[in-house]
């Protein structure tokens, strides 16, 4: 028979994929001797089976009963007992920290007689009852759904009736009360009383975890993070230990490093009497931990101590959560923590230097989407005018939005918005997911919006205890502000500004620029060691797209190693579209050869400031792809223009032959039509003009002393027949420009139909490079422009995409052909030279596939450049400790 379930001690932290990250990181500290409350494991493969047939497998209870009873052997206690009752914790832990799980059950177990007898073993009737009325409103949330604000609206109910601000306050008698309204609301939600048996709580909450793999909100969770759907999640059942008995009790999060910044040090927050949940919830503001060492030394000193020990063990950040019960410290969870972009760099530089990890581990640490995210600009303070308030720095970077309330309406807003909440919880994820920022009145550095934030790149602010959150306002010491007005909010020191405030580069793109160095800034100094080793270890090259001289050179400081696509049709742009309608309206080869003529001298000055700016590096020039009629009006507007004239009376003139030409080049679908290869064989001249100007401009920068390196690149072709027809047409130019260096001639891979026949199109191309928007788009079928809003969103609910195939790369469609036109271009020609220029070359999850396919290099636009080459180096990092496994 399958085992579903594991003791604590039978475990390890490298048995995720069965235990959860949780249970194996509890089981790990259980076999280091730390103070770990006893307790099991039920594992992912009890869940997936569970959400295979919808209940429980096969002996799973049977086992959980067994495991519960070496819980109560351990503790001497036993579950349900009425006098000294074992209490339990049920969590969810899935191999993946996931918000949007299940959120923990506490104090299962109690009931109308368990309570009694707790309260007289603790000789603390208070403390009892608070723990009897935190079980109902959790376990009616989680495992019934009843909503929790008819739960908190009770909560204030008792509060207002006892004077008091906090639910700390109440009493034990008011706790009572408070526990027969819960009851109340718990039957009106549900039809039933709540369960008294200790059992029935305990598997019922076993299955809503289960049930919580497939909430809505952790499955958009996963579709962005993009962790698969079938993982299942496991449950660890722990036995309660109580951070709300008095003054020498509580509860806390530790990190072992600001997961803000990376500094050393000691960071945290704790809640004196308050249990596991209240920290991360935010619903009272916290201390510092080191606040702690005057309240508990001794459980201060000894958490300094594990901490230390865990980070060991881990080679990492790792974020703890603990509880302090009557002075007795014990561990409740540890991972290796969430942090910001520019932690994980100065994080990883600094373990390092510590000598834990290697180089090549620090760059395992480290990813492009970090690294896009520190290339953001954040806020000019000196036009920032006084702050509204100042909360806590939670996750770092500036945002400006439209304030909203909702996290619906977050979802659903068509411009940037800034969520403003007193505190969010799991239900607010697709909005925060959909925020350009959010900005909390309670919680610290662990709350959920903190955590969140962080572990999605978003700003956050926390715990700005001046904004006080009302009914679609918020009111900061007499300013208030309302749903659509605009604030803007700075994660890296918390402060909350009125209005729109200019926002200055990234000192990452500065330094990238040159403007900066990093000498004596730890941020700084950690993306440049790891930049300096992607590159040294790095088998797959980065160019950049790049169409004027001005982007090529910002490509080149960014570390470009050449242009992989330089799109001429953009030069065709501005001023110079007069020019090419002259060419579309040409009535003879005079007129037409007229217009070409007055296009060489400008095509041919462009190519030579690009060459100039990548003197000795490859620039692959593309010869002109859209359809003609692009450069021309809109049909719709031309066909008014000529009404209107004909209307009062007027020769429409050259309106009118402009309209002709868009009549007789209209296309059903364009994308499908005459553009590309097909341009060149049908319009006489115009790929002849475009290769004379490449090789002119070629010749001069020799003449110049300069080293140019082009290649042109023959888009959209189809057959073998194309290209060859374009490549003889281009060699006799070619000869006849004296001067001019050698010049390779290759093609786009953008037609599924090129892909496979690549054997025989090799035998015309010295390189290929793919285009990969457009081989995405015809081997789907569908046209991004038209369909990107029109039903992505249904595919992603429906799973049908992860992740858009636009963004990162279809691996087993678009991602297949590659695979064939490289085994089969390279079987015809082995020294072919392979890259990608589609937007896809930017995308670090595609170039790590474009790296395991064998291209040599990726372009993509400047920006993305330092994005491809540290995914670069981390790609054959990753494949050589896979190779060598």
């Amino acid at each position: 028979m399958t085992r579903y379930v594991y003791d604590f001690v039978e475990g390890n932290k490298d048995l995720k994929d069965l235990l959860g990250g949780k249970g194996a990181n509890l089981a790990e500290m259980t076999r280091m001797g730390l103070p770990v409350p006893p307790g099991f494991t039920v594992t992912t493969e009890a869940c997936r089976e569970y959400l295979h047939t919808g209940s429980m497998p096969s002996g799973l209870l049977g086992e959980v009963e067994h495991h519960l009873r070496m819980v109560e052997n351990q503790l001497g206690k036993a579950f349900g007992d009425g006098e000294d009752p074992l209490l339990l914790s049920v969590r969810s832990g899935a191999k993946f920290s996931m918000p949007g799980m299940m959120e923990t059950i506490l104090d299962i177990g109690l009931n109308d007689v368990s309570v009694t007898g707790l309260a007289r073993r603790s000789e603390n009737e208070r403390f009892a009852w608070d723990s009897y009325r935190r079980l109902i409103q959790m376990f009616g949330k989680t495992v019934f759904d009843v909503p929790g604000e008819e739960f908190e609206t009770e909560l204030a109910h008792a509060r207002d009736a006892a004077g008091v601000r906090s639910d700390a306050e109440l009493d034990a008698g008011q706790l009572q009360d408070l526990v027969n309204a819960y009851k109340k609301v718990f039957h009106a939600a549900t039809g039933r009383d709540f369960p008294q048996s200790p059992h029935e709580q305990l598997f019922l909450a076993i299955g809503a975890v289960f049930r919580s793999w497939n909430a809505e909100r952790a499955r958009i969770y996963r579709r962005k993070e993009r962790i698969p759907q079938d993982l299942g999640t496991a449950v660890n059942v722990m036995a309660m230990v109580f951070g709300n008995r008095g003054a020498r009790s509580g509860t806390g999060v530790a990190f072992t490093r600001d997961p803000a910044t990376g500094r050393r040090g000691v960071y945290g927050d704790y809640l004196q009497n308050a249990q596991g949940e209240d920290v991360v919830a935010g619903i009272r503001n916290t201390v510092g931990l080191a606040d702690l060492e005057a309240l508990d030394p001794g459980s201060y000193r000894e958490l300094l101590s594990i901490m230390q020990r865990l980070e060991q063990r881990y080679r990492d950040l790792c974020d703890i959560e603990f509880t302090i019960e009557n002075g007795k410290l014990w561990m409740l969870q540890t991972r290796v923590g969430k942090r910001t972009p520019a932690a994980a760099f100065v994080i990883a530089a600094q373990l390092v230097d510590e000598g834990t990890i290697t180089l090549d581990e620090a760059l395992q640490r480290v990813s492009g989407e970090q690294l896009a995210q520190l290339m953001f600009p954040s806020f000019d303070e000196s036009a920032a005018p006084e702050p509204l308030t100042t909360g806590v720095a939670a996750s770092p970077g500036a945002a400006v939005g439209a304030i909203v309330f909702d996290n619906a309406e977050a979802a659903a807003a068509t411009g940037p918005v800034i969520l403003v909440r007193r505190e969010t919880n799991p239900d607010d994820l697709p909005g925060m997911i959909a925020a350009q920022g959010i900005l909390t009145s309670r919680g610290g550095k662990t709350s959920h919006a903190a955590v969140v934030a962080r572990g999605m790149g978003k700003t956050c602010v926390c715990g700005a205890e001046e904004v006080l959150v009302g009914d679609n306002t918020l009111s900061v010491n007499g300013t208030t502000l309302r749903a659509g007005d605009i604030i803007s909010i700075d994660g890296t020191t918390g402060r909350v500004y009125a209005g729109s405030v200019p926002v200055s580069p990234s000192k990452v793109v500065r330094y990238f620029e040159g403007e900066l160095t990093a000498h004596g800034d730890p941020l700084l100094a950690a993306v440049e060691r790891l930049m300096i080793h992607a590159d040294h270890v790095a088998t797959l090259g980065v160019h950049a797209n790049a169409d004027t001289g001005a982007d090529a050179a910002r490509a080149r400081r960014f570390g470009a190693t050449g242009v992989g696509l330089c799109r001429t049709e953009h030069m065709f742009l501005g001023d110079r579209r007069v020019l090419v309608e002259r060419l579309i309206l040409a009535g003879n080869a005079a007129e037409r050869d007229e217009a070409l003529a007055a296009l060489l001298p400008l095509q041919r000055a462009d190519f030579e400031e690009l060459f100039a700016a990548m003197d000795g590096l490859p620039v692959t020039i593309r010869l002109i792809d859209p359809p003609l009629h692009e450069f021309l009006p809109p049909l719709e507007e031309l066909t008014a223009r000529v009404a209107r004239a004909e209307a009062l009376g007027k020769d429409p003139g050259h309106d009118g032959a402009l309209l002709s030409a868009v009549r007789r080049m209209h296309e059903a679908n364009p994308m499908l039509g005459l553009r590309g290869v097909r341009l060149g064989l049908v319009i006489p001249g115009l790929f002849a003009m475009q290769v004379r100007a490449i090789a002119q401009a070629a010749a001069a920068r020799v003449a110049a002393g300069g080293d140019p390196r082009p290649e042109i690149m023959v888009p959209l072709v189809g057959a073998v027949q194309e290209l060859e027809a374009v490549r003889a047409e281009a060699e006799t130019v070619l000869a006849s420009v004296p001067g001019a260096p050698p010049i390779r001639i290759g093609t786009m891979i953008e037609v599924p139909r090129a892909a496979l026949t690549a054997g025989q199109i090799a035998g015309a191309a010295e390189f290929f490079s793919f285009g990969t928007n457009d081989l995405t788009q015809m081997t789907w079928g569908f046209s991004r422009d038209d369909v990107e809003s029109a039903f992505f969103g249904r595919y992603f609910d429906l799973g049908v995409f992860g992740v858009s195939p636009f963004e990162t790369i279809d691996i087993e469609g678009a991602g297949e052909l590659v695979r064939i036109a490289v085994t089969r271009g390279r079987a015809a020609r082995p020294d072919l030279t392979v890259g990608v220029c589609g937007e896809h070359g930017g995308d670090p999850a595609s170039v790590r596939f474009f790296h395991d396919a064998g291209l040599d290099y990726v372009s993509c636009s400047p920006f993305r450049v330092p994005v491809a080459r540290l995914e670069a180096g981390r790609a054959n990092v990753s494949a050589s400790h896979s190779d060598s496994r």
